[in-house]
């Protein structure tokens, strides 16, 4: 039945034939894996490198090819649904991952591996954007909220986890686990999705021989977004526009998307629809979604890299301190989803904010000296605030489109997370290392010979270490060692404090654009035009 013969009330009425929080279940499943793939090969890279005979640099590609054709896949979910229908879409993208995770786990040199990883990042930028259209199809607005706080918790647990898990199998069993870990967890999702999903009467499948495909936007669209992919994660290494590799990228990135927008805006049948922002509501959310992800992803980069250089945490410990923060959004979410039924959407959503910017200042208190329970409450802290924003959005974004441009908002939402997280990444790392840079070298004006606090503070050391067996010029020598280690150690604790300060006050800059969305109904009742 096609979407002109569907009324608005029989477009509303249809509801799944199973139970939905079965559905719910299923589809967060292969998420959750996809989600844990994107961080659970970081620590296993120095392995990768080791066993497959590449260069610390030569193996970042297992990295960034998958970020890449990830990125690229994400926006054209809603327009490959349409063709193929979502969910053999969907189907497509879980057998393409799983496989390619084979393939990846059999590998046996980094050309080969960089292949299959490319395979892999594109079956996984379907995943996301066909479960949240799924599930905004399959719940009533009035229960959107609950069954996002499902998909919450995958989303959000799983980069948490990844790092963590990926060195504990690469440890005990070897970095081929990282992808083999995939294929059950594949296979049981393709069981599931062929038994319990079906699409809605109102997607009408295209016929692609009847379809105008716009090669100009497709090949456009895909350089852009890989050209900027690559920009964002290799950017500081290369040492940002100082590189002309990075640079050329970069302006090819920017002509790119600009003729995107450009050209997607006048096409008749485009491949994305960027038609979608003219509603403000959708625009402000995905807005606020890129923030998220921005905050996200450069917080949690951030404090296990703390712990570990800093405080001298092992990978393990890090992430046991991590972890109650996880647990925290596992039981905040579904709240956060019943709420949504009773409260204004927009209300939740600053209070979010708020609490999220107050947990990013109480980080920027940090010292040299905390203990782990501090470092683990306020990763507690931040994921209350989170919970309150991940919902809210994604149900926002879904309030005041038609049921039939699920498929494409879905995958616009997900681009803004998962660029953000890029973007958060790149740019907290690179101010890291400036500021360190910048505080150390303030911090050595005080390191001179004219200084009575510095040479009395070197004298002591060197008494110390004459008094423990070392000569005169041996202990010399490692005093000023010292000092210099602990003039660095406190330059980047500073640059930590300058990080966790910026974010927060980003994160309380964002309060004025909630209110750029429309009031939600009672209820969480979608408008239907």
């Amino acid at each position: 039945m096609s979407t002109a013969a569907l009324t608005a009330s029989e477009i509303e009425a249809w509801q799944p034939s199973v139970n939905p929080w079965i559905i719910a279940l299923a589809v967060t499943l292969a998420t959750f894996m996809e989600v844990l793939d994107t961080s659970i090969a970081n620590v296993a890279l120095p392995h990768i490198s080791g066993s497959l005979s590449a260069g610390q640099d030569e193996s970042t590609w297992v990295l960034t090819s998958y970020l890449v054709s990830n990125a690229i896949v994400l926006p054209l979910s809603g327009w490959l649904s349409s063709i193929v229908g979502r969910k053999r879409f969907y189907m497509g993208c879980v057998a393409l991952f799983t496989i390619s995770s084979f393939l990846c786990g059999f590998a046996t040199s980094l050309p080969m591996l960089i292949v299959f990883r490319i395979l892999q990042g594109a079956g996984g930028g379907g995943l996301q954007p066909s479960e949240q259209a799924i599930l905004a199809d399959t719940f009533s607005p009035a229960k959107r909220g609950m069954a996002f706080a499902v998909y919450g918790i995958a989303v959000v647990m799983a980069p948490a986890i990844g790092p963590t898990l990926g060195g504990w199998i690469t440890d005990n069993f070897s970095w081929r686990w990282i992808f083999f870990v995939n294929i059950p967890v594949g296979i049981l999702s393709l069981i599931l999705t062929s038994r319990l999903i079906q699409d809605p009467p109102y997607l009408k499948r295209r016929k692609l021989s009847e379809t105008k495909i716009d090669y100009i936007g497709l090949g456009f669209v895909a350089l852009g977004l890989g050209t900027l992919q690559i920009v964002l994660d290799k950017g500081q290494r290369e040492d940002w526009f100082e590189s002309h590799f990075i640079l050329v990228l970069a302006l090819v990135s920017a002509a790119s998307l600009i003729f995107v927008v450009w050209w997607e805006w006048r096409h008749k049948d485009p491949i994305i629809d960027l038609h979608l922002y003219k509603n403000r509501t959708f625009a402000a959310s995905n807005f606020l979604m890129f923030m998220l992800g921005f905050a996200l992803l450069g917080s949690t980069l951030l404090l296990p890299l703390f712990m570990q250089t800093l405080l001298g945490y092992s990978a393990e410990l890090s992430g046991k301190a991590l972890s109650p923060g996880g647990f925290t959004i596992m039981l905040i979410m579904p709240i956060v989803g019943f709420m949504l039924s009773r409260y204004d959407a927009r209300k939740m959503m600053v209070f979010g904010l708020v609490a999220l910017s107050l947990s990013l200042f109480h980080m920027a208190t940090f010292n040299l000296q905390i203990d782990f329970r501090t470092a683990m409450l306020a990763r507690v802290y931040q994921a209350f605030g989170l919970a309150f924003l991940f919902v809210p959005i994604n149900t926002a974004a879904y309030a005041f489109l038609p049921r039939e441009k699920n498929n494409a908002a879905s995958g616009l939402m997900n681009l803004a997370r998962n660029i953000g997280g890029s973007v958060g990444i790149s740019f907290v790392t690179t101010m890291l290392d400036r500021r360190t840079q910048f505080h150390q070298s303030r911090l050595m004006e005080n390191v001179t010979s004219g200084s009575p606090e510095f040479q009395a503070r070197l004298h002591g050391i060197t008494a110390t270490l004459q008094a423990k067996g070392a000569d005169l010029q041996t202990a010399t020598r490692q005093a000023y060692a010292l000092v210099q280690g602990t003039i660095m150690r406190q330059a980047t604790m500073q640059a930590y404090i300058d990080d966790f300060w910026l974010l927060g006050v980003v994160i309380a800059c964002l309060v004025p654009f909630v209110f750029l969305m429309k009031r939600p109904k009672a209820g969480g009742e979608m408008v239907v035009h």
